[in-house]
């Protein structure tokens, strides 16, 4: 049990840094806008003041499913879509990986709401983007019957993450990197 648990948490780092191979993990578009549109639906049920909050950004990177598996060696991977005024315009994969105390697996929806247009024009041209460094994401924890009328949002992009399943260390996306698909 423990070494089936440790080949699927390697193989899901080799995934996450990008040594296999695209189309042996990549869904079609169909699959991700599919997901998309569920995973925005379940973040207004969940969220009040969700579906406001997300029309007033330039644009919304949504990952519906992210998937974090790690004993001592960990990593991430999901793939998601760019929508701005609510259309898909670009589809995105997620990764990172990493050494440390880790032990469990989790799956989650990440949601980035880019506030700002300079911010989001930046994101779309860049060839990679890494969290923290090449732009800062401020994470927002909003638990189920969370509201986002309260909070007032001063920082140019932001992220939740919502549907967390399974036990893991932390909770970061530092470091993620963030790269366009071709679909």
């Amino acid at each position: 049990m423990r070494r089936r648990a440790f080949l699927a948490a390697a193989l899901l780092a080799f995934a996450a840094t990008g040594a296999l191979p695209g189309p042996a993990v990549a869904a079609s578009a169909k699959e991700i806008d599919l997901r998309v549109d569920e995973a925005l639906e379940r973040f207004y049920r969940e969220v009040e003041g969700g579906k406001r909050f997300l029309r007033k950004a330039a644009g919304v990177l949504v990952f519906p499913r992210v998937i974090k598996a790690g004993i001592g060696i960990g990593g991430e991977y999901g793939e998601g879509a760019l929508r701005i005024r609510g259309r898909t315009v670009d589809y995105y994969s997620i990764a990172s990986a990493s050494i440390g105390f880790q032990l469990g697996a989790q799956a989650r929806t990440i949601i980035i709401a880019f506030l700002d247009r300079a911010a989001l024009r930046k994101f779309r041209r860049s060839e990679g983007w890494r969290v923290g460094v090449d732009g800062s994401v401020a994470l927002i924890k909003v638990g189920v019957g969370g509201t986002l009328d309260t909070i007032n949002v001063k920082e140019p992009v932001v992220a939740f993450v919502i549907g967390q399943k399974g036990l893991m260390y932390n909770l970061t996306l530092e470091g993620s990197k963030i790269s366009r698909l071709k679909k």
